[in-house]
């Protein structure tokens, strides 16, 4: 049997609850679909199912919207089984893991914020979390490095804050 996100599914598979953190620090309870490893330094990806609403002609409908996180958002839930949660591992011996996190070098006055493996980063700055690194993005000249995952990643989580301060 497939799963519609492409993972083999065999008797045994089922979500399992699981607790997500999201950008402001509220947790809510999701459905943990799938794991997958991957190269980088966020080794795994996890695939939750998070409760939404949508909105039909004749009211609104339960929904579930699917996303991939890493595991510094999820927060097991005890008692709760993930064994029978599909996981797929990445063929052979992986590269040795790098650093996890962000980096904010100050340099002449002005806030870069990097991937903490960003070669730019080397030789400066503290590590952040992302709540910290988004924090720093919002200093004035504060930007995202360009050259790593920092502009991809941040910039839009910065984006889902504004106009609700």
């Amino acid at each position: 049997m497939t799963s519609p996100h492409g993972g083999r599914r065999t008797a045994r598979s089922f979500p399992a609850e699981i607790a997500l953190t999201l950008p402001d620090g509220q947790t809510v309870q999701v459905r943990l679909h799938e794991r997958r490893e991957v190269p980088g330094p966020h080794p795994w990806r996890y695939l939750v199912g998070v409760p939404s609403w949508v909105a039909r002609p004749d009211g609104v409908e339960a929904a579930e919207y699917t996303v991939w996180v890493t595991d510094r958002q999820l927060t097991p839930i005890e008692g709760v089984d993930l064994s029978g949660v599909p996981t797929h591992r990445l063929p052979g011996p992986l590269p040795r893991a790098a650093p996890v996190g962000w980096s904010a070098p100050e340099r002449r006055g002005r806030t870069v914020v990097h991937d903490a493996t960003c070669r730019h980063a080397a030789g400066g700055g503290t590590e952040l979390g992302t709540l910290e690194a988004v924090d720093a993005l919002m200093r004035d000249g504060a930007r995202a490095c360009t050259d790593c995952d920092a502009a991809a990643v941040l910039v839009p989580a910065l984006e889902l804050g504004q106009g609700h301060g």
